[in-house]
């Protein structure tokens, strides 16, 4: 098998991403306990779940420029150092506020994997398999989540319960680090820091097959067209698109509600007819279940099917889902018992269409997008604004569910949805079979996205 160690590099770099879901998907179920342990109000649950968010904002915002000088290998290792200590620190809180600045802290590390993870898989990877490695980065966020949802389930009935939930994320950030240390930096970074000789050694473990010396002055190229330009270089006219793509995608892929489901997912079956916590939590390993095997699918489509088509499956699909879950709500009365059964089949079909499309494409559009020379700032910038949704949305929820109700609240969403189709349409590339290089000289030619 030609590729052997390249997907053997791709699977430990996504382990990033496992650490990512897990606590993205741990305090889910970790809520409720901790609700019964310090009785939060609306705004406090918001405020401990999204305080990871913040820290997100903060590592994202400060680690793009870091890839670009240190490499992105050792910001990777660097991440698993952070989620060591901060699974440690949520485990030994003694109160509210050290749980909420332990989160924080955990948070910089969530920021810094979800751009460093995606940036180090498409600059490993051939063009031909780049949206199926990248993809792996999502399928590895899924994982993470449905571990976290097994391990909620797991330690629901255990003495400091919530606790164990927080501290588990130390395996897999510990077993990341050791991963990283066997591994290289990418080809591209090394050649952009004159490290030539060690890109070519990268690029004969990756790619055995390939034509080692035109690949590494094709990455040249770009680099010396990249120094050329560096004064004037983000100034540039061409340089708005790939932004407005990335940023843009971020939008969609976090305003049409993901993280509503994955955070608050037991509180909206409780809120839909479940009786109790544990019943709750055992709906929600379900979701996971779904979210985990719908991201295998996405591995296979997105490199055959390309980007834009399973966008608009996705949010057609996405759409359709929010608008019967807020029905669900609206005619709870007529519905009686079956209303819960809605929700859970709308939640269901919602996360098989957002896991198909959204979830892992988002990712691999802000990987591609934009040029070799900025690539990790630019990354950077669309991470900190896919937390900064985050933030907002996740943090409002409670409130927005308490002050609303279920139906106006994902009705909102689903016609965010609907925009969210318009954007993808008019200003979204379809990038795949395209290197990485080709899609730059796209953007620096003119290239209308329609038309790549």
């Amino acid at each position: 098998m030609k590729y052997l160690w390249l997907y053997v590099i791709a699977i430990v770099a996504s382990l990033g991403g496992l650490l990512s879901g897990y606590d993205t998907g741990v305090i889910s179920g970790a809520l409720l306990f901790i609700n019964d342990t310090w009785d939060l109000n609306d705004a406090s649950q918001g405020l401990v779940v999204s305080a990871v968010l913040i820290g997100a904002v903060i590592g994202a915002a400060t680690n793009g420029i870091l890839a670009d000088i240190f490499g992105r290998k050792k910001i990777i290792m660097a991440t698993s150092v952070i989620f060591i200590l901060g699974s440690i620190m949520c485990a030994f809180a003694p109160n509210v506020i050290v749980l909420i600045v332990s989160r924080i802290f955990v948070g910089l590390a969530v920021g810094i994997v979800n751009f460093v993870v995606p940036l180090y898989l498409s600059e490993i990877s051939p063009k031909h398999l780049r949206g199926t490695l990248v993809s792996l980065y999502q399928w590895a966020i899924t994982a993470g989540i449905l571990f976290s949802y097994f391990i909620n389930a797991i330690f629901a009935h255990a003495v400091y319960n919530w606790r164990w939930m927080l501290f588990a994320g130390v395996v897999p950030a510990t077993i990341l680090f050791i991963g990283m240390l066997f591994m290289k930096d990418t080809p591209r970074w090394l050649v952009s820091k004159n490290k030539e000789e060690q890109a070519k050694e990268a690029l004969r473990k990756i790619e055995p097959n390939a034509d080692i010396e035109n690949e590494i002055e094709e990455i040249k190229r770009t680099l010396s067209n990249s120094n050329e330009q560096d004064s004037k270089f983000i100034f540039r006219k061409w340089m708005i698109m790939p932004f407005v793509v990335g940023i843009g995608i971020m939008f969609a892929q976090i305003c049409t509600g993901i993280n509503t489901i994955i955070y608050y997912a037991p509180t909206i079956f409780k809120s839909a007819g479940f009786d109790s916590h544990i019943t709750a939590i055992y709906a929600t390993t379900g979701i996971g279940v779904v979210n985990f095997l719908m991201t295998i699918v996405a591995l296979y489509f997105t490199d055959k099917l390309g980007r834009k088509p399973l966008l608009y499956f996705g949010l057609t699909g996405v759409m359709l889902s929010l608008f019967a879950l807020g029905a669900s709500y609206s005619f709870a009365d007529v519905l009686g018992d079956t209303q819960k059964w809605v929700a859970v089949g709308s939640l269901i079909t919602y996360i098989i269409c957002f896991a198909m499309s959204l979830g892992p494409v988002g990712w691999i559009l802000v990987s591609e997008v934009f040029p070799l020379k900025i690539r990790g700032i630019s990354m950077s910038i669309c991470t900190v604004s896919n937390f900064a949704f985050n933030f907002f949305v996740v943090a409002s929820f409670p409130v927005l569910l308490h002050k609303f109700g279920g139906a106006l609240t994902f009705w909102g969403f689903g016609v965010v949805s609907i925009l969210c189709i318009i954007f993808v349409y008019f200003f979204v590339p379809e990038t795949k079979g395209i290197s990485l290089e080709k899609i730059e000289k796209n953007w620096i030619d003119g290239v209308n996205a329609r038309d790549f």
